[in-house]
C-alpha cells in the first residue's frame, strides 16, 4: 500500500513539556486517517508538526517519499499539504469569493502578483502568511487561471451556499458556513493531503452530518485526509484507520471498523 505520508519517532516539546513522544503514523493514499484522544493528548501538535508550523526535536515527517521535517511552511503548502486549523481562521472582513481566491495562492520563486486584488487584500494576505510562519517577504502568485476556475467550480458544487453568498462578507456567515468556507479555501489550493482539525467543533448536528458527508465525498474523489475530531464515534464511521493518542503517545491503533466496536477503548480514551 502506497503511503502519502508517514511520521517516524516524532518528538516535540513546549517549554520543557513533552507534547509528542515518539509518534509513528502512516497515511495511505486515498484514505481517511483519524487521530483521536482527549484534550491535551497532542493531536493538534501532531497536525501542526506535519504542516511545518511546529518543528520536531527528533524524528521525521516523510511525504511522498521525501523528508519534509525541516521544510518551510510555504514549501509544504506548495507541495500539496493543506491544513484547515481548529477555529477556521478565515478572513472575516473579506467576501466569500475573496477568501476562496486567497486559498488559490501558492508560493514560488517569482515576482509577487496579486491579480485583481486591491492593496488592502494584499496586506491581509501577507499578514496571514506571516501568521503561518512564512517568510516576511513571501513571493506569491495565483495558480493558473484554468486550475483556479476548475477548483472554484468544484468548491461551489460541494458547497452551493458559498456560491449563493460569494459576495457576502465572511463574518456574516453562520458557523457551519464558515467551516465550509475554511474547507473550500483549502481545496482551492489543490491539496494532495487535506488536514482537518476539529471540523465539527461548535456546529449544530445537521451541519455536522453535512460536513462528515462532505469529507466522505472528498475521499471518494481520491483525496487523502488526516482528521482530528472530538466526535470520535462519527469519525470512526467514516475513517479507514485511526490512532489514539494519550499524553503524546500512540496507545492504540487499528482499522476504524474494529476500533468502533471496542467499547473499553471508547470509555478509557475517548469518553
Amino acid at each position: 500500500m502506497n503511503m502519502i505520508l508517514k511520521t517516524e519517532d516524532l518528538h516535540v516539546s513546549y517549554g520543557g513539556i513533552r507534547a509528542l513522544r515518539g509518534v509513528n503514523i502512516n497515511i495511505p493514499q486515498g484514505e481517511i486517517v483519524a487521530i483521536l484522544g482527549a484534550n491535551g493528548a497532542g493531536k493538534t501538535t501532531l497536525l501542526r508538526t506535519i504542516s511545518g508550523l511546529v518543528k520536531s526535536e527528533q524524528g521525521k515527517v516523510i511525504y511522498l517519499d521525501n523528508n519534509i521535517t525541516k521544510a518551510p511552511v510555504e514549501k509544504i503548502v506548495k507541495n500539496g499539504i493543506l491544513h484547515v486549523p481548529e477555529g477556521r481562521q478565515i478572513f472575516e472582513d473579506l467576501s466569500v469569493f475573496e477568501n476562496l481566491k486567497i486559498g488559490a495562492f501558492s508560493t514560488e520563486k517569482k515576482e509577487m502578483k496579486f491579480q485583481n486584488l486591491d492593496s488592502d487584500v494584499q496586506k491581509l494576505v501577507i499578514q496571514r502568511l506571516k501568521q503561518l510562519s512564512i517568510k516576511d517577504n513571501p513571493t506569491v502568485i495565483l495558480n493558473k487561471q484554468e486550475a483556479f476556475m476548475q477548483n472554484l467550480s468544484f468548491v461551489y458544487r460541494l458547497f452551493p451556499v458559498l456560491k449563493e453568498r460569494k459576495s457576502q462578507i465572511a463574518t456574516t456567515l453562520s458557523g457551519g458556513e464558515m467551516q465550509m468556507l475554511a474547507i473550500g479555501r483549502a481545496l482551492m489550493g489543490s491539496p494532495k493531503l487535506l488536514i482537518l482539525d476539529e471540523p465539527s467543533l461548535g456546529l449544530a448536528p445537521l451541519i455536522i452530518k453535512s460536513i462528515f458527508e462532505t469529507i466522505t465525498m472528498l475521499k471518494e474523489q481520491g483525496l487523502s485526509i488526516l482528521i482530528v475530531e472530538q466526535n470520535a464515534l462519527q469519525t470512526l464511521k467514516i475513517a479507514d484507520y485511526a490512532y489514539v493518542l494519550q499524553i503524546g503517545k500512540v496507545v492504540k491503533e487499528g482499522k476504524a471498523k474494529d476500533l468502533i466496536k471496542d467499547h473499553s477503548l471508547i470509555e478509557a480514551y475517548l469518553g
